[in-house]
């Protein structure tokens, strides 16, 4: 065995020790409470009727973009589309990245410059984090949603400053203090940037459409993966910030461009979305069920969140696994957030709500839950 593979066994021998080995589980029969298909999209044949017929209307279509935009995969239809989903979103101008992640690291690896400064939430996606290092700027993190911490921060700003943050954050469940972190960011001439991943859907349009903010947030990332029932992402601002991500992201110069079917299924899940009150209101109707009637034990709490995300901590990656587990066997698919992917000694299981789940669903899985977590 070379030195190389004795490295990465002994990596891999350090995960299994300490409980975080990760493994790859395919499709099951269990009931889902673990997707980021808050609106049921992905699974919707009305979605999929739809584009069907958005493929037919349009005739004859590549199976592939067969470039990336700046050579051959651009086309009038991608340039339409990312106009419509800005204006959904009452922004001027957006740029479609094929991932959330890349449109995180195209946006904070060009974007901020030597000399810039970076403040994240400390419980930011992994995504901005990966693009920030890539940067060259000056990189704090604040404590979670903590004004205090983050003014903190701000005093000690270089350059132009990017403050980075989740309206719902994704392994909590919670919400931003918007309207005091754009005071305290405004207050400072920090440009804010929000990743809106898991607010598309519980509202409409996002938070900041939903609190009319759109003109005093510099850039948001809208991601198509979760709510949408798609894949993809769009980094929505103003014209010459799209044309900015354009001539220096290189998350988007160097990728080959999304095919066709993949830009016709964002565009009538968008379709989709503008009529989905029903079923947005039915999720929030089932993410209130659940609060109501789980038990909130001291030794293992219930984080608190209003939104689709709810999460109860046990402490070690031990447990999470052995409640998951337990879980499975009753049918629910439920699963373990170990840690490195959380700090250690707040490793739990997530739940995800959604607007399919039935009330019988949500009964079963808190029965369930509420005899673990209370043995």
């Amino acid at each position: 065995m070379g030195s190389a593979e004795e490295y990465i066994e002994k990596r891999l021998a350090e995960r299994r020790a300490t409980g975080s080995y990760r493994t790859l589980k395919p499709e099951n029969q269990l009931i889902d409470f673990c997707s980021n298909d808050y609106l049921g999209f992905a699974r919707s044949a009305v979605l999929k009727s739809k584009i069907d017929g958005e493929i037919e209307k349009n005739g004859f279509v590549l199976n592939g973009a067969t470039g990336s935009r700046l050579i051959s995969g651009n086309l009038t239809y991608t340039e339409n589309l990312e106009q419509d989903i800005a204006a959904y979103h009452n922004n001027e101008a957006g740029l479609l990245f094929n991932s959330g992640y890349d449109a995180n690291v195209g946006l904070l690896s060009s974007l901020p410059q030597r000399g810039d400064t970076i403040i994240t939430d400390e419980l930011i996606h992994a995504s901005v984090i990966d693009g920030a290092r890539l940067s060259n700027a000056n990189r704090y993190k604040f404590k979670h949603n903590d004004i205090n911490s983050l003014e903190a921060k701000l005093k000690q700003v270089k350059g132009n400053c990017y403050v980075i943050v989740e309206s719902v954050y994704s392994m909590d469940g919670d919400m931003l203090p918007l309207l005091d972190i754009l005071t305290i960011t405004e207050k400072y001439n920090a440009y804010l940037i929000v990743d809106e991943a898991h607010a598309v859907g519980l509202y409409k349009s996002g938070l900041i459409c939903h609190l009319k903010l759109e003109e005093r947030v510099f850039a948001r990332v809208i991601t198509f993966g979760k709510a949408l029932g798609c894949h993809g992402a769009i980094v929505l601002g103003n014209n010459l910030l799209r044309e900015y991500l354009i001539n220096f992201a290189r998350s988007f110069i160097y990728t080959t461009a999304a095919p066709f079917h993949q830009l016709a299924a964002v565009k009538m899940a968008y379709e989709l979305l503008s009529g989905s009150d029903m079923a947005i209101n039915q999720l929030k109707s089932n993410i209130a069920i659940f609060k109501n009637t789980i038990d909130h034990p001291n030794n293992y709490p219930l984080l608190q969140s209003d939104s689709a995300i709810q999460c109860i901590l046990l402490k070690s990656n031990e447990k999470a696994k052995e409640i998951a587990a337990r879980l499975h066997r009753n049918g629910l698919d439920v699963r373990a957030i170990l840690s490195p992917t959380v700090p250690q000694g707040s490793e739990r299981i997530r739940i995800c709500l959604h607007s399919f789940n039935t009330e019988n669903e949500i009964g079963l899985l808190t029965n369930t839950l509420n005899k673990l977590i209370n043995d």
